[in-house]
């Protein structure tokens, strides 16, 4: 199956709008409803190729529609800059392989074009799928964020991955 990353296009808002608007659609970080045209004002704004914040649309070969996308935003703590990655792919599309491989995609794209040593991404304890993604592209587990976010009702932990520039690259 060969995966690839490309720019955001005005078809895409389509499905930037459900998943602000379908509940479930979007796994466990379903967080309620949100608004469904902020999408394309964003993408009036920068196409979502802006310094701080970037999204890039996950597309498998012989489909012509988008799996899903990733994303990035940049975290500054002191003098450091790291970039904080996600990703939400569509239930048809997930557990065949597509999520690791465009994470994979996303660091190399954003250590080839930005200096950072850091990229971050984080879980749930429970989403067992995109914590073995995560290490297949390459992340180590770092630790727990003791209720980093309110979801379905109650505060819940989070875990935190990271990938370093000098980290052996993963295996294909």
């Amino acid at each position: 199956m060969v995966v690839r990353l490309r720019p955001v296009t005005e078809a895409d808002l389509d499905l930037f709008r459900r998943f602000a608007t379908e509940p479930g659609l979007i796994g466990l970080d379903w967080t309620g409803f949100r608004d469904a045209q902020a999408a394309a004002r964003r993408f009036a704004t920068d196409g979502y190729l802006g310094k701080e914040h970037g999204r890039l649309m996950v597309a498998v070969e012989g489909s012509e529609t988008a799996a899903g996308f990733v994303d990035w935003h940049e975290t500054v703590v002191g003098v450091a800059t790291y970039w904080e990655i996600g990703i939400a792919l569509l239930p048809d599309w997930r557990g065949r392989g597509i999520g690791w491989r465009a994470q994979t995609m996303l660091c190399d794209y954003l250590f080839t074009h930005t200096p950072v040593e850091r990229i971050e991404a984080r879980t749930h304890p429970e989403n067992i799928a995109e914590q073995k993604s995560l290490e297949k592209a390459g992340f180590r587990l770092e630790g727990v964020l003791r209720a980093i976010e309110f979801r379905a009702g109650q505060w819940r932990d989070g875990w935190v991955y990271s990938r370093l520039r000098s980290d052996p690259a993963p295996l294909a």
